[in-house]
């Protein structure tokens, strides 16, 4: 914990003993002390906002002011002493001008010079904000010229700083918490249906036995049960962080107890953030009217292109409506550019269930794979009200990729609100608040809300109309130059690609849970059972390939030359528990070309399995065949394959995974083992198969020069646009999770990967793209 300044011996006013004292401080000091001691807490609980001024060091703890005034009562009160307050040196609060310093009746004397404190201006904190979004750690001069513009002492503004930097530590390390929290209850779930597996004696659907899998099993359920004790244990390394709770108690945000979750809720936003609930829902409300403008609005504000057919924002037009605050810097350039887009589409699910899907993290993050690395929910204000959770707003944390890891993420802190607007429409709204963002580290904000979302119009028969607004300011940031056309026209993180991914993941469910499947979209398969199980392997297979190529933290990229001169993209990781995933040391390598020719052209190619054995450089026994084809879409390229090659000693199949909307497709396949894929064709439990994806990202180079043009002749297709191609292999280099990777690994995948990447261009004769 922090060391309060208590270097005068003058005792503050006696009213401090009812402000927030400390029973530990009373319990261990006595008489004019007890008051001292009173006076220094309720200063330190009172956050970085205001003045409370402490020593060097404090920030350091992890436990100061800041951190406190998380848990127990927080006023951010922007407090400082007027002339020299608890900065006044020992011999300036011993001197009394009119008494004896020997007399009995001095500490009488002394208890009538009160300190007084006064809150900060609005114009001394926002100056100093200012200072410190710039240099959260200012030097001697600038802590002198900022005193002297503000008319505060130099040793308040240096206090000020520094309880500054503890406030954010504290918030920082909440967000860790949540996200280990959220890992926890993953594994907790994990490790319940393990525990269900193994008691069971047979598979329900095939009556095969699984006692020979017991083993095993109860060896995972002992490492996830070790999993689980380290992240518990980092979770009481946090708690002791903080200061707040001691280990072995629980704190709100790790707390089953729905009145102490909400108790925390409300003392974060009211300390912290200095919002208080009402304040919240007036930002939320005032969110959803501009929503509804930019969703609803036509020309002058958006403008339907000629050449692309895309509705393109009149910036213009967008700043006299929407006045956008704080887009200039001092000297009148953008601090951070506007990214807006709409679309409109149908989807086919039914509205409850869309609702859900946006308010449960989980399932958010399930439905657009692609496009979240990372998500987690921080907080939630309101729990809304009935099944679809109309008036909930919780605060939301995500980071957004795309699928290279040559294009940086974008993490975004924004608050997520659920309001019906009428018997038929809803509206879900996500705003960034400007509070939030002070009061978090300022390298961790690359991108802010400003009121984007939905607007759902509930439809007859289970579909849905949704109005997707995608609306951010983005700091600028370095992209390489193959992808800065793409991200630079909004096309990567704008409403299309959302809409896009959001309806063929609600149709892919349809398909799912649909009971009268043609067969010829179903073959190879003989049950429902087995289709379900079929497709829900493929899902996790292509969640897994999503998640394992990406820029995000998780991830430590090394870049490697290729062959044939390509970016190589290294990363390797250690399975030690996974069941879905082969155990050992995991290598995998990335790399992204920009290709002469038409998405559509390029999908096709790598998705036809006559034509596999022109870039597959593993098929040494010639082409593939499938042995069983299932639809999960209407176009025929949304589909999930099982082929085996033509060889009488194979023993291994492939199970493909190919995707296609408007914005993007994908190639995701993997082998499997026959035994096990058999066994899931008949429908058994998909949850153990291990599968280690590799695969191919397909997107547009963003160059829409021409409108698209409706036509059977391949050669006019091909014009549209290039192709932005990344490839993905992925490897088990040892199955020892202890063992280290070689260079011949890396080596290996190199290879790999320059030899398909030039197979691939032979083929479609671009050698020279």
């Amino acid at each position: 914990m922090g060391v309060v300044d208590m270097s005068n011996n003058n005792p503050p006013s006696s009213r401090t003993k009812d402000f927030f004292a400390s029973p530990a401080l009373s319990l261990s000091l006595a008489g004019i002390f007890r008051d001292a001691g009173a006076a220094a807490a309720s200063r330190a609980e009172s956050g970085g906002g205001g003045g409370t001024e402490v020593e060097e060091g404090d920030e350091g703890s992890g436990g100061g002011g800041g951190a406190r005034g998380l848990g127990l009562r927080e006023e951010t009160v922007e407090i400082s002493s007027e002339n020299s307050g608890p900065a006044r040196s020992r011999s300036d609060d011993e001197f009394d001008p009119d008494g004896d310093p020997d007399d009995d009746n001095d500490g009488d004397k002394k208890k009538k010079k009160r300190k007084k404190y006064h809150r900060h201006t609005a114009e001394q904190i926002r100056e100093m904000e200012s200072l410190f979004k710039e240099s959260p750690h200012p030097d001697e001069k600038q802590r002198q010229q900022l005193s002297k513009q503000l008319g505060l002492a130099p040793r308040q503004v240096k206090f000020w700083f520094q309880n500054r930097r503890t406030q954010l530590k504290a918030i920082q390390e909440r967000h860790e918490n949540s996200l280990l929290k959220t890992e926890m209850e993953k594994l907790r779930d994990e490790n319940k249906a393990m525990r269900e597996t193994i008691q069971k004696s047979c598979c329900p659907n095939c009556g095969s036995a699984t006692t020979s899998r017991e083993t095993a099993l109860t060896t995972q359920e002992q490492q996830l049960r070790i999993e689980n004790a380290r992240l518990k244990a980092e979770v009481e390394k946090l708690r002791a962080a903080l200061g707040k709770y001691p280990p072995g108690t629980s704190s709100p945000s790790c707390s089953a107890g729905a009145d102490q979750e909400t108790r925390s809720s409300l003392d974060f936003y009211t300390g912290i953030f200095g919002l208080d609930k009402s304040r919240i829902m007036e930002l939320v409300n005032q969110a959803t009217g501009e929503l509804q403008r930019m969703a609803t609005a036509r020309e002058p504000l958006w403008v339907r292109s000629v050449e692309t057919g895309r509705e393109i924002l009149n910036y213009d037009e967008y700043v006299k409506e929407f006045l956008p605050e704080g887009l200039t810097s001092s000297d009148g350039r953008p601090k951070r550019s506007i990214e807006a887009s709409r679309e409109t589409g149908v989807v086919f699910v039914d509205l409850p269930r869309l609702l859900q899907s946006f308010m449960d993290m989980n399932q958010w993050k399930e439905m657009f794979p692609c496009m979240i690395s990372k998500a987690a929910t921080v907080d939630v204000i309101n729990n809304g009200e009935g099944p679809n959770r109309n008036g909930a707003v919780q605060l939301m944390f995500t980071e957004l990729q795309m699928l290279t890891p040559m294009v940086p993420t974008r993490e975004v802190y924004f608050i997520r609100f659920c309001k019906q607007l009428s018997p038929e429409q809803w509206a879900i709204v996500d705003v960034s608040i400007d509070k939030v963002e002070d009061n978090i580290d300022a390298s961790l904000v690359k991108c802010r809300k400003r009121p984007s979302g939905c607007i759902i119009e509930d439809k007859t028969n289970g579909h849905c109309k949704v109005i997707w607004v995608e609306h951010l300011e983005c700091q600028k940031s370095t992209v390489h130059p193959m992808y800065r056309t793409i991200v630079n026209s909004g096309l990567a993180f704008g409403a299309r690609h959302w809409m896009a991914t959001l309806q063929q993941q609600c149709e892919r469910l349809v398909f799912f849970m649909a009971t009268n499947v043609p067969t010829k979209d179903s073959s190879g398969v003989a049950t429902l059972a087995g289709r379900k199980s079929i497709l829900r392997l493929a899902q996790r297979m292509s969640q897994s390939f999503c998640h394992a190529i990406g820029a995000s933290s998780f991830h430590s990229w090394t870049k490697v030359p290729g062959k044939m001169g390509e970016d190589i993209r290294v990363a390797s990781r250690k399975n030690l528990n996974d069941p879905g995933e082969p155990v050992g040391v995991i290598l995998c390598a990335v790399s992204s070309v920009l290709l002469p020719v038409s998405p559509h052209v390029l999908f096709d190619f790598l998705r036809d399995e006559a034509r596999r054995h022109e870039w597959d450089i593993m098929l040494s026994a010639g082409p593939v065949q499938s042995i069983a084809n299932l639809a999960k879409g209407q176009d025929r390229g949304n589909s999930v394959n099982i082929q085996t090659m033509k060889s009488k000693d194979n023993s291994m199949w492939l199970l493909q995974d190919t995707c296609t909307n408007a914005y993007e497709s994908m190639v995701v396949y993997a082998p499997v083992d026959i035994t096990g894929m058999q066994a899931v064709m008949t429908g058994c439990d998909s949850s153990n198969i291990a599968v280690l994806p590799s695969g191919f990202s397909i997107l547009p180079d963003g160059l829409e020069s021409r409108p698209l043009v409706i036509t059977s002749r391949q050669e006019e297709k091909s014009s549209e646009c290039g192709s932005l191609l990344t490839i993905a292999f992925q490897i088990l280099t040892n199955t020892s999770p202890t063992a280290k990777l070689t260079m011949e690994s890396v080596e290996s995948v190199n290879t790999l990967i320059s030899c398909t990447l030039r197979n691939i261009r032979t083929s479609l004769q671009c050698e020279d793209g």
